[in-house]
């Protein structure tokens, strides 16, 4: 009888793991679904890994039935451990899944313990499942993997993938795959579960651009260095690239060392800041706690910085005392840093901001903003230009208190340290040019014409490659010799693979600013991440001439003398023919490139903090 508490005497034929993870406001009803199971004979073990919510008290009335236990684990360890965790707790031949924020209908046990009774060869049955609160699917939903609570399987020797190995969305990588190996699979022909949708979904966390590592690290409280392939995105793999930053001792602390508190998140290439503890700098930090998945928070995968304690950071605030404050870094962490700002009188704070202002605006923060940058005691800004559109919107806001200017994006200085390739236009005669990332302004025609020219474009970046695939059946249908695809590239392989190319795309626009810079937007104003990235390789940057405009990459480029500016294709391919020319911007490249690493601005950057300290006043901060 389904609801039945009295089951000590039935040998359960079933073992249902239910893996949870602050999940307190889905697991009632997850677990009332499985007490509506018309097979009866089952055994539940509920494994909350690592949960600080009131999961406990939720399942605490379900524990009447005998047939549920519960195992709290210290620390979240992640999917593939709760699952072994729950597979070495119970002992049943057939193994089902129930995730906490999903639901099983009546039949559910039923048919799939029945299906897999009619095919003795068959080790797994899967049920149709509804998603999408309103769509259905007989099997895997279209792009999916065969999700847990679609699947019974016989209980073999098999574990699943734990996070020291592989952190993955990837069920069939964790775990299906091998099982499939020992036998065939079997569809119930029937909807009986719901994988329920909704924005904490564990492959939503971990997927770009709306999870990602990082909004995972967070979410997760995950300590160490991730191995982590989603089924979207790129494979990322912090043990290995940072565990020479990791593993080096410890800065012995200079005698006029600061303690540095960073604030809010650090973006793109966030190891740089391992070059202010490479001087003698105590670092801690306090991270905004909802990132994107470009915003890099605690604990830090390179270690060398202390995360402070998110749920009561006051208190901690107060009892480390910093010397300084240093908030930073895009739109995101806004809201939080404004909130630190009027936490922390007394303590010296820094605001140094990287995005544009217009998404502020967009998003409702330009206030919060504003007070960030009237009421710090220091403000760094990401370019000139920047400065200058900030002291036009606020007349004074760059000149009222110590203000100084350097790029928040610049990778640390070991990424310069690779050997060149030989170029690709030493072995065929042609010329190669990179794009890594997005190609702004590159359409499809522009690319047909540079093909048109002898001009290849190389295009890395595979996730974002998915976000541009209509670009690149259009593109490659004009250019199909001329348009090559390849992955990503972590920074320890940018200068031997860039290298090989003579030179590197930016973002391509025409600025409609005319030299004012109250007109200028984001595309203006940005200097991109990949300016670093080229730069480490010793490439010239391409970029659109856009003449007396105000645009920061160009006043960059002009000013060092490392870019080359082009009005149409055929202006840029002769530019790039011309031997003696591109041999000059190059060697201007490399001698200028190691102003692209942030190591080299350390000095100016503590100089900096220094004055901010000695002039820092005391009293209460105010939001205007």
């Amino acid at each position: 009888m389904p609801g039945s508490l009295a089951m000590t005497s039935v040998r359960p034929r079933v073992s249902v793991l239910v893996p949870t993870f602050e999940q307190e406001h889905f697991i009632v009803r997850a677990l009332a679904s499985l007490q509506a199971q018309t097979l009866d004979a089952w055994e539940a073990v509920v494994v909350d890994d690592g949960s600080r919510d009131g999961t406990a008290a939720a399942v605490a009335p379900f524990l009447e039935d005998v047939r549920i236990r519960y195992l709290a684990l210290d620390a979240n360890g992640g999917l593939g451990r709760a699952l072994n965790v729950a597979l070495d707790a119970t002992t049943a031949p057939l193994v089902a899944y129930l995730p906490s924020d999903d639901v099983m209908y009546p039949r559910h046990l039923e048919s799939q313990a029945a299906a897999l009774v009619a095919a003795p060869h068959a080790v797994l049955a899967h049920a149709g499942v509804r998603w999408h609160y309103n769509r259905e699917a007989a099997g895997r939903i279209p792009g999916e993997c065969l999700q847990l609570v679609q699947a019974m399987h016989r209980r073999t020797g098999l574990r699943w993938t734990e996070r020291a190995e592989l952190e993955s969305d990837d069920l069939d990588r964790m775990y299906w795959s091998r099982l499939l190996a020992l036998g065939a699979g079997v569809g119930t022909g029937t909807v009986t579960c719901e994988w329920v949708d909704h924005p904490r979904q564990r492959h939503k966390l971990m997927r770009e651009p709306e999870g990602g590592i990082n909004p995972f690290r967070s979410h997760y409280r995950v300590r160490a260095p991730l191995r982590f392939h989603t089924r979207t995105g790129n494979p990322i793999d912090e043990a290995a690239l940072y565990r020479r930053l990791r593993e080096r001792p410890p800065t012995p602390r200079a005698a006029d060392g600061l303690t540095i508190l960073l604030v809010g998140e650090l973006a793109y290439n966030a190891e740089r800041v391992l070059a202010l503890e490479e001087q003698g700098h105590a670092l801690y930090g306090l991270w905004t706690d909802t990132p994107h998945w470009f915003n890099t928070v605690g604990p830090l995968p390179f270690g060398h910085v202390t995360d402070l304690p998110r749920d009561d950071w006051c208190a901690a605030l107060r009892r480390l005392r910093p010397d300084l404050i240093y908030a930073q870094l895009n739109w995101q962490a806004v809201p939080f840093a404004h909130e630190v700002l009027l936490a922390s009188a007394g303590i010296p704070f820094v605001w140094h901001f990287k995005e544009g202002p217009f998404i502020c605006l967009n998003k409702g923060i330009w206030p919060q903003l504003l007070d960030l940058y009237r009421m710090a005691d220091g403000r760094i800004f990401s370019s000139p230009e920047a400065r200058d559109w900030f002291d036009a919107a606020s007349p004074g806001l760059a000149r009222t208190r110590p203000c100084h200017v350097l790029d928040g994006d610049l990778p640390k200085r070991d990424w310069f340290a690779g050997t060149p390739a030989p170029p690709l236009s030493a072995a065929d005669g042609a010329v190669h040019t990179v794009v890594p990332g997005r190609p702004i302004g590159l359409h499809p025609p522009v690319v047909a014409a540079l093909a048109a020219a002898g001009i290849h474009l190389h295009f890395y970046g595979d996730f974002t490659q998915g976000q541009w695939r209509e670009w690149i059946a259009t593109t490659q249908a004009l250019a199909p010799r001329h348009l090559h695809l390849h992955g990503n590239v972590a920074q320890d392989r940018w200068v031997e693979e860039f290298s090989r190319y003579d030179a590197g795309w930016l973002h391509c626009f025409t600025s409609r600013n005319e030299g004012d810079v109250r007109r200028a937007d984001w595309d203006d104003l940005n200097l991109p991440a990949r300016i670093a990235t080229l730069a480490a390789a010793g490439l010239p940057l391409i970029q659109r001439d856009n003449g007396d405009a105000v645009v920061a990459a160009q006043s960059l480029a002009r000013r060092l003398g490392i870019g080359l500016f082009y009005d149409d294709v055929d202006d840029l391919a002769a530019q790039l023919r011309d031997g003696q020319r591109m041999r000059g911007v190059r060697e201007r490249m490399w001698q200028e490139r190691e102003r692209f690493c942030f190591d080299t601005h350390v000095l100016d950057l503590v100089a900096f903090f220094r004055h901010v300290i000695a002039g820092a006043g005391s009293g209460p901060r105010v939001a205007g």
